[in-house]
């Protein structure tokens, strides 16, 4: 059961970066080039990882691969709290107390897929 929820939060976290790509482009650091392809990307990455801890066989290989994209979408997450200003939909306090979350998935993704 804890596999089946991993990976499924990473598939619909996966998808939505293809069926609501404004908001993650949105948050993608300025000085990083090709931002929708990028949120493409990560969204393959997380779909791809997602579906990897289903499965036996790949289920460490596809933890380090979770735990690799949350490491390099982290930035992403820094840049919001960062500029804060530009996500007025949210307070600054929760961007920043965002950031230990991907911590916690990383943790998660440990704990499920890959000890």
């Amino acid at each position: 059961m804890p596999r089946l929820l991993l990976g499924a939060f990473f598939l619909v976290a996966g998808l939505l970066h293809f069926l609501k790509p404004k908001p993650y482009v949105a948050i993608v650091p300025d000085a990083l080039p090709r931002k929708r392809e990028l949120v493409y990307a990560s969204g393959v990455a997380e779909i791809a990882g997602g579906a990897g801890v289903l499965a036996a066989p790949t289920r460490r290989a596809a933890g380090w691969w979770l735990i690799a994209t949350l490491l390099a979408i982290f930035p992403a997450n820094v840049n919001m709290a960062v500029n804060a200003d530009r996500y007025r939909f949210v307070r600054p306090w929760q961007l920043w107390a965002r950031l230990p979350v991907q911590g916690v998935l990383i943790a998660w993704v440990w704990r499920v897929a890959v000890r």
